[in-house]
């Protein structure tokens, strides 16, 4: 079975350990080797495919779950497989979301691979595409062949500065138009990719936006689905760097004294849950504009598509200076969601047949530290068989 893999320590991967340990022995309960993938790029381990992986892992993905694993074949192929115990099976129920994150991984593994000197081919879903969730089979099968005449992606550059920054908004310094053009251009694929700063439209996305993160903390399942994968102080961090990040000694404090516990953040009324949505308010009420990815078909190919294009975007937005922060509770397909759900596809004008894939505010603030990451080694596997 594929969760019976096991962790496949080779060359490079083992040279990775080292350095992590390192960081790790310096820093004790710091936040040093949670983010230290981030530092970890660039690097070179003497494997064009593990250069490759140490950007591709710093993608965006849904709940912060890093849900993919490599199979390192030969010396020029990787088999891409789904964690299937890092899916989120209620706020995520169809794992389009999850989906979506690998396309964001495997944009950022051609960008690396091409500023390499490498061509890495993809074959998306080569087993075939699983519905409705996704199973054992392969995700992608890359091919990576030396091409001296590989083109230097300009986003490439951008990639340890990219973030999603999940903070209140400048309300007084309003998105240009041009800005936002920049970064609706950032996206490639044939999806149909846009946005508005007008601000009629703007202000009823988001209550809409609103109205869909109150019905995710509401709802029972998805929000204990959250709750359990919020990291609270620097100590989880560091033990379980994926997840929802609730690092810093502020918040371990208030885990240590009592007053952040997961069962207040779990319990309606409470005063922890009260606080998640002050703090929340102002996150989705500062957006100064949106943009979005639709699909006239909801396939496995279009959602790793959205990814591919959104991971472009987010990269166009950092080299504009504008922030980008995706807003997925009101495209989130448990029964729940099904009026704010149907009132978006509305608003966006979207065919019968079609989906949403991204929807995510822009505005300026001050960019956040990287988001923690698992390093490379932890993600390598090899067949049991």
């Amino acid at each position: 079975m594929f969760n019976r893999r096991t962790l496949l320590i080779t060359g490079g991967a083992a040279a990775l350990i080292g350095g992590v340990g390192v960081v790790s022995a310096a820093n004790g309960p710091g936040l040093a080797k949670a983010s230290a993938p981030w530092q970890q790029a660039g690097e070179s381990f003497g494997a064009p495919r593990l250069d490759a992986l140490a950007y591709a892992i710093l993608a965006p993905n849904p709940h912060n779950r890093q849900p993919w694993q490599f199979e390192l074949v030969g010396d020029d192929q990787i088999n891409v497989y789904v964690d299937l115990d890092r899916r989120l099976p209620h706020t995520d129920p169809f794992d389009r979301q999850i989906t979506i994150g690998f396309g964001c991984m495997l944009e950022l593994l051609q960008i690396a691979a091409a500023a390499r000197g490498y061509r890495a081919a993809l074959t998306a879903f080569p087993d075939g595409e699983a519905y409705p969730r996704l199973n054992e089979t392969r995700i992608a099968r890359v091919q990576f062949s030396k091409t001296p005449s590989a083109q230097r992606d300009p986003f490439f550059a951008s990639i340890l500065e990219r973030r999603s920054t999940k903070e209140p908004y400048d309300i007084a310094r309003p998105v240009e138009q041009a800005v936002l053009d920049r970064v609706i251009a950032g996206g490639i694929g044939d999806l149909e990719i846009g946005g508005t700063i007008d601000p009629v439209q703007r202000d009823r996305i988001i209550a809409l936006a609103w109205e869909g993160f109150q019905i995710e903390l509401a709802t029972d399942l998805t929000r204990r689905e959250s709750v359990d994968l919020m990291r609270i102080g620097n100590r989880e961090v560091v033990a379980n760097p994926d997840g929802i990040d609730m690092g810093g000694i502020p918040m371990g404090l208030m885990k240590m004294t009592g007053i952040i516990t997961r069962e207040g953040l779990d319990t309606p009324g409470s005063m922890a849950y009260n606080e998640g949505l002050k703090m929340y308010d102002p996150i989705i009420h500062s957006a100064q504009g949106f943009v979005w990815i639709k699909a006239d078909q909801n396939t496995r190919l279009s959602q790793l598509q959205a990814g591919r294009a959104w991971v472009r975007m987010n990269l166009a937005a950092q080299q504009a200076g504008v922030c980008v922060h995706p807003l997925s509770q009101i495209l989130q397909e448990f029964p729940e969601m099904t009026d704010p759900y149907n009132a978006i596809r509305t608003e966006l004008e979207v065919a019968p047949n079609g989906v949403i894939h991204m929807l995510g505010r822009v505005g300026y603030t001050k960019f956040p530290a990287a988001s923690p990451r698992w390093p490379i080694e932890s993600k390598l596997i090899q067949s049991a068989a």
